[in-house]
């Protein structure tokens, strides 16, 4: 009978258990996962912002220009195609002889009769602006190479992010006073390579200005006409220290608004009815016709004497509403209201050769003497 060695058995099954605890593991690491079940839905894509894939502007060539809040912004040197954002600096582009290159402006230039005809360009243009927000994927889609904003976009960080991811040079235009609205020009002009003609429009404008208050020199302070002033809506009215304010001192008024309490809504400023008739004015002068009707013929407001004689008179409006702060014409403005209000220190001064020098000159128009007169009686309608 044989005997098996209880050592040697011992060693043997030693290797069998190494060997199957290493089969295990081998088929274990050669076990591949299931793949995912393909009728899973896919985790949505984020939606795409426009303006995150937006390159930064390449300016081969440019100039720096510091805007209305002190921006120091580099414009590329030749301008094709420009977005007006802001009403007044349409109207500037325009004075400036580069209107044929505004692709975008508010709705309101388009509406505005003469400016179509002296710019045939605007009635096409975009409107890529509403409710003071700015719609930045029509304004990318027009490509423009310079766009101008006003100071309510450059108040808004909202707005003033989304401008600033468009890669699109822009400007912020705003003005208070007659010397910032001239440095509004000049800045204009440099940025759309105009600065000659910037330069000549602000010499006019200031030998207006000379002109004016040489010859209102020799009338007294206190012998000045006193004129109500009705912007847009027949309460609302100037405060000191506004560009309203300030050209209808130089044309000769007695302001009776002028440092007097006034209510403030919606950044805008009105007299109470009680007001204007304790001031009761020698002349009230507006700048909306239906104002003028409604203040000629309100029983409330019968008893002034600006009423009585008849000396309510609406300011002319050409390609924009004279005098208005968003205006060109505010030149303009100041000869016609110390016309209106002296017409025997200005007897010599021709008011429709002035109208049509101003055209003739700055926007390359000839008026016509009943396009003349319509400007003067308050401008031409819409007939739309």
């Amino acid at each position: 009978m044989m005997h098996t060695n209880n050592k040697s058995l011992s060693k043997v099954t030693r290797w069998m258990a190494w060997l199957l605890i290493l089969l295990i593991l081998t088929g274990c690491a050669s076990t591949q996962p299931a793949p995912a079940d393909s009728t899973q839905p896919e985790t949505p894509m984020a939606q795409e912002d426009p303006l995150e894939e937006v390159a930064e502007p390449q300016i081969d060539a440019g100039k720096w220009i510091t805007d209305a809040v002190g921006r120091e912004v580099l414009v590329p040197d030749k301008i094709q195609r420009v977005a007006c954002l802001y009403a007044f600096s349409g109207y500037a582009v325009t004075l400036l002889g580069d209107g044929d290159k505004i692709v975008a402006t508010p709705g309101g230039l388009k509406r505005d009769r003469l400016l179509a005809m002296v710019n045939p360009a605007i009635e096409e243009v975009s409107v890529p602006r509403a409710g003071g927000t700015i719609n930045v994927e029509e304004l990318l889609n027009l490509k423009p190479d310079l766009v101008f904003v006003s100071i309510e976009t450059a108040a808004d960080d909202r707005e003033m992010d989304k401008m600033d991811k468009t890669g699109i040079p822009f400007l912020v235009v705003d003005f208070t006073s007659i010397e910032d609205q001239m440095a509004n020009i000049a800045f204009i002009g440099e940025a759309m390579g105009r600065i000659q003609e910037a330069q000549a429009f602000n010499a006019y404008y200031q030998s207006v200005i000379d002109r004016v208050e040489g010859v209102l020199a020799q009338v007294p302070m206190g012998d000045r006409v006193t004129v109500y002033h009705s912007i847009n809506e027949a309460t609302r009215t100037d405060i000191k220290g506004s560009l309203s304010a300030q050209w209808t001192n130089i044309a000769g008024a007695n302001n009776v608004a002028m440092n007097q309490d006034l209510r403030f809504v919606d950044n805008k400023y009105f007299a109470a009815l009680e007001q204007i008739l304790l001031w009761d004015p020698e002349v009230m002068i507006v700048n909306e016709p239906d104002v003028v009707k409604y203040i000629l013929t309100n029983p409330q407001w019968a008893t002034l004497q600006a009423v009585k004689q008849q000396k309510v008179y609406q300011l002319p409006q050409g390609i924009s509403r004279w005098g208005h702060p968003g205006a060109v014409e505010t030149p303009l403005a100041i000869l016609w209201t110390a016309k209106t209000l002296y017409p025997e220190l200005f007897e010599d001064m021709d008011l429709k050769e002035e109208i049509q020098h101003f055209y003739r000159t700055f926007l390359a128009f000839d008026l016509e003497d009943d396009l003349t007169e319509q400007i003067l009686q308050g401008g031409l309608r819409d007939p739309k």
